[in-house]
């Protein structure tokens, strides 16, 4: 088989472990004769599936009895209306870091619109869109009558990330998409925290929520039944037909880092990998980063060619996907190149990426 050093930013690579007991799945889920895609969601044996993904949630973010735990269709970008429809009354703030906390600000923005509400219901309260969303704001003021304060505490696209828990004067709400389970989370400090699995903890397909009990029937406005987090509450993720394939793989993939030592040990590992590639950036005189350096992300490293060396940045993506890179182009938004390193992505899979600019770096500076 070819060997692939898998850098993309979602889908993710995925523990082998948790492939190969997929395999198996997909042959006969749990002695049933059948594979886990056909098996009935009512059946006994998905809904021990299904406690042991909550269970295995609960253990390794030590989330607080007060909090559920739900599992649905529509990835992160339909939990940004999720989240305005549920908890949104009069006025809300966004920390604007990046595409997709824009666009989540533009759900509320619409849905305030629909209610007659003013253009300040919603708002960013801080952006960093002046720098290309290469740095997290600093030094704004939370006011303290906000339905919530919506971040992004990992920017994909632009390798960012709040790496810190923090204090919030009105409920806190986190698309926590790309980061989830790579580090340890005070999950105390958030009304609500969401993602899409496909960046650490599965495959596309499954959206996870967890919401304070507090969070639920908070507005006055009626809510869309699928759009009510109470409604999947009672309804255990199950008020209709959950993606039971996407689920099965979270949870071979949580079993997986449960494993391993949990998310403290993942933050270590997550850590010298980070350290290992910006080390390089840093070091390599082909290469410059875009992040500020205090708010790099250890999950997305972005960089492109130092000025000098523009003229080779299409050489460079042909010579790394020589070497089985895999994903590493930036977004299309700004361009030069992007590696990440989430969970599954080994030690040995960034050293291989590091062997590859040093050897480019041999070729062409003197």
């Amino acid at each position: 088989m070819k060997k692939a050093y898998n850098f993309n930013a979602g889908p993710c690579k995925l523990p082998k472990e948790a492939i190969d007991a997929t395999i198996e799945a997909l042959k006969d889920f749990n002695g049933t004769g059948m594979p886990v895609i056909s098996v009935s969601h009512r059946s006994k044996e998905w809904e021990a599936v299904m406690e042991e993904c909550s269970s295995l949630w609960k253990e390794l973010l030590h989330i607080p009895d007060n909090y559920h735990i739900l599992f649905l269709g529509g990835g992160a970008s339909l939990q940004f209306l999720y989240v305005a429809m549920n908890l949104f009354d009069h006025k809300a703030a966004y920390l604007e870091t990046g595409v997709w906390a824009k666009k989540s600000l533009a759900e509320a923005r619409g849905l305030a619109k629909s209610r007659g509400l003013g253009d300040d219901a919603a708002y960013a309260i801080a952006s960093s869109a002046d720098k290309t969303y290469s740095y997290i704001p600093k030094g704004y003021t939370i006011p303290s009558d906000l339905d919530y304060f919506h971040i992004t505490t990992n920017n994909t696209i632009y390798g960012t990330e709040i790496k810190t828990d923090m204090d919030c004067p009105v409920p806190l709400v986190a698309d926590m998409s790309s980061d989830i389970m790579s580090r340890k989370v005070d999950v105390s400090k958030y009304a609500v925290i969401y993602g899409g699995a496909q960046k650490n903890v599965g495959p596309a397909g499954v959206a996870f929520v967890i919401v304070r009990d507090d969070m639920l029937n908070r507005v006055k406005t009626y809510i869309p039944t699928m759009l009510n987090y109470k409604t999947h509450v009672d309804g255990g993720s199950m008020f209709n037909t959950p993606p039971v394939f996407a689920i099965y793989v979270m949870v071979e993939t949580l079993k997986w880092l449960k494993g391993i030592g949990g998310v403290e040990k993942m933050h270590e590992i997550n850590t010298k990998k980070s350290e290992l590639l910006y080390g390089e950036i840093d070091r390599n005189k082909m290469f410059v980063g875009t992040a500020a350096k205090e708010d790099r992300s250890i999950m997305n490293h972005c960089f492109v060619m130092a000025p000098e060396y523009k003229a080779l940045e299409q050489e460079f993506m042909d010579f790394a996907k020589s070497k089985g890179m895999v994903g590493i182009k930036g977004h299309r938004s700004v361009g030069g190149f992007r590696a990440s390193l989430y969970n599954a992505c080994t030690i040995e899979d960034v050293q291989a990426l590091v062997d590859c600019m040093q050897e480019f770096e041999k070729m062409h500076v003197k």
